[in-house]
């Protein structure tokens, strides 16, 4: 059996274009004509930018970060219910995004109450943007090992130091367990912190 190490990958550079006075049509048919599969598609006002590959770090983040996120929930018994990174439009706003991971609390709703992006690169439609006209309340980046976290307020988006939804969810915590190599051990051992420090 082959074993990879991701220390030793070569990681895959992210491919990114980004159009110009797309038509909302435009984009509802080539969002409607992908909706199972790369690639993934953010609009802003005419502007659409098509991701058509994620590296494999990226993939890696966006899955650990989740696991993490559904352990505490777990652990703290919230309900928690995620939608993975479904896509989200507004066509009055002609705004539409699809988070890396997103979440409700409590039942599925029209829009979920926490969006995740993983954000390896920069560059391209300013995303806090995107989500203000589609009106999520929570927005939070994972940039240089860490998280940032952004809510939704009358005026705009304000930096805040945890999340309104998950006041108990330590993120500096969290984000100590994003690196580990082995995701199944990093679960385990966030687990075991929650358990311990309750």
């Amino acid at each position: 059996m082959l074993l990879l190490d991701p220390e030793t990958l070569v990681p895959a550079a992210q491919q990114r274009v980004i159009l110009y006075e797309v038509t909302w049509e435009q984009y509802e048919q080539l969002s409607d004509m992908f909706v199972d599969d790369f690639p993934r598609m953010t609009y802003l006002e005419g502007t659409l930018e098509i991701i058509m590959t994620t590296s494999p770090e990226h993939e890696r983040l966006k899955t650990i970060i989740a696991r993490l996120i559904e352990t505490f929930a777990v652990e703290k018994l919230i309900n928690l219910n995620g939608y993975g990174s479904a896509t989200f439009r507004r066509e009055a706003v002609r705004r539409g995004a699809e988070p890396d991971e997103c979440y409700c609390l409590g039942t599925l709703a029209e829009i979920p109450d926490i969006a995740i992006e993983i954000a390896l690169t920069s560059g391209g439609i300013d995303k806090l943007e995107v989500y203000r006209g589609l009106q999520i309340p929570e927005v939070w980046f994972w940039v240089n090992n860490q998280f940032s976290v952004y809510h939704l307020r009358e005026e705009g988006y304000e930096l805040i130091s945890r999340s309104e939804f998950l006041p108990e969810l330590d993120l500096s915590v969290l984000g100590q367990y994003v690196g580990s190599v082995n995701q199944t051990e990093a679960i385990i051992a966030y687990r075991t912190f929650l358990q311990t420090a309750k």
